[in-house]
């Protein structure tokens, strides 16, 4: 075995070993902060969550992007090694990447989730706003022939929101309703009013939800998905509860999903 091939596997292993210490922190942190989360109310609750917060960033982001890098170095040097050793190595190396990665997102939607929400109020027209999301949408459905409609309300949806957070709730629901779809189907928006309240209702035509998996799909990392998180429908819940508005899904096995979102209409 060639001293480069055993600086390889080493780095390799080396690689390996801390994705794993990075992903146990992450799961141990989260423990911690339910813990946390079970003993707290209100603002002490807010504040814990907070420090837990920095404390998870600052433990694992730095060294996280330390690792990607130097994960990215020892590939391009694989890679000008045309040998079948090398080239065997420079796949698994891969593999470590595409598993950094995953680290990498769960951190990210922890800290979507776990940190502060400050909202950045404007009075908007729930129309204009849903009508933004889909254009920026409508390629990817596209790509997964998927067909997107929209059905907007005749008359003006004025609301005090975020544009951006709600955008980014709408967009989890959209992503998940899509990747539901595997075979292609069709993705509804709905803009209207009801009841005093502004309504938002995404609906897709994918398997459903089964009644179990339905209670659970609120729940912080529950998810159905082999690669998901369990963490884009908890955002989602904790933006749209952020705006004073409630979300619901309703859903049934072999006809689809809908979640329906409502908030305060503004004056």
């Amino acid at each position: 075995m060639t001293p480069w091939l055993c600086f390889s596997i080493g780095a390799a292993v080396g690689a390996i070993v801390a994705v794993a210490i990075l992903a146990l922190s992450v799961r141990r942190t989260w423990r911690t902060s339910r813990r946390l989360a079970a003993r707290a109310r209100g603002r002490d609750h807010l504040v814990q969550l907070g420090q837990l917060t920095g404390g998870l960033a600052h433990e694992i982001k730095n060294p996280l992007s330390t690792i990607n890098v130097n994960l990215k170095l020892l590939a391009e040097d694989l890679a000008h090694r045309p040998d079948e050793d090398h080239r065997r190595w420079l796949r698994r190396l891969g593999n470590v990447q595409a598993e950094v990665g995953r680290v990498k997102d769960i951190l990210e939607d922890f800290l979507r989730f776990a940190g502060r929400c400050e909202l950045e109020l404007e009075t908007m027209d729930l129309r204009v706003l849903a009508e933004e999301l889909i254009d920026f949408f409508t390629p990817q459905a596209e790509s997964a022939n998927v067909v997107l409609r929209s059905t907007p309300s005749e008359v003006e949806v004025p609301c005090r929101v975020d544009p951006n957070l709600l955008k980014q709730a709408m967009l989890n629901l959209m992503i998940n309703a899509v990747q539901a779809m595997d075979t292609g189907g069709e993705l509804l928006i709905r803009v209207g009013t009801g009841r005093g309240r502004a309504i938002i209702e995404v609906t897709d035509t994918g398997p459903g939800i089964s009644p179990q998996e339905l209670k659970r799909i609120f729940e912080a990392y529950y998810s159905t998905k082999n690669h998901g998180t369990g963490l884009g429908l908890p955002t989602t819940r904790r933006i749209i509860n952020e705006h004073g508005g409630t979300i619901r899904a309703e859903s049934e096995a072999g006809k689809g999903t809908r979640f329906v979102i409502e908030l305060p209409l503004a004056g």
